[in-house]
């Protein structure tokens, strides 16, 4: 195989992931991801209205965001993920609110990965799980 025929494959393979993800983020969109985001969102708007909560409502926002298309992107690690303020923040943000919202993330993984067509969605829960527990220092891409 030349050069080309190479490049071309790898061109189709690229193409073909890029497909897949935009169905699984529409089948995502339908069967639940759509109202599982609004609702973070709109927890998150919530819990803006105070300013001690207003980190946290932002960071809940983020995560309502990255809900609604998981398909195709990743959590990527910021520079400042290890400086002291984060990881106070992401201690408090565990013991309030991470914790029932990464177990929310955990049951439906479970329970999608029980059959095969399901694991693709309970892949997604898990990467939504990570970002849950640890949403500060943390960007979804």
């Amino acid at each position: 195989m030349g050069k080309d025929g190479g490049l071309c494959w790898r061109y189709a393979v690229i193409l073909w992931v890029d497909h897949m993800s935009l169905l699984g983020n529409i089948i995502w969109l339908i069967f639940g991801g759509f109202l599982s985001g609004v609702g973070y969102i709109l927890g998150g708007i919530s819990t803006c209205l105070t300013i001690i909560g207003l980190p946290f409502g932002l960071e809940t926002i983020k995560i309502g965001i990255a809900t609604f298309t998981p398909f195709g992107r990743e959590i990527k690690k910021d520079p400042a993920a290890d400086t002291a303020l984060v990881q106070i923040l992401n201690i408090v943000w565990i013991v309030v609110f991470g914790w029932a919202i990464a177990l929310n993330h955990l049951i439906w993984g479970a329970i999608l990965a029980i059959t095969i067509i399901g694991l693709p969605f309970a892949k997604q829960h898990f990467k939504l799980m990570v970002l849950a527990l640890f949403p500060f220092g943390r960007s979804f891409e």
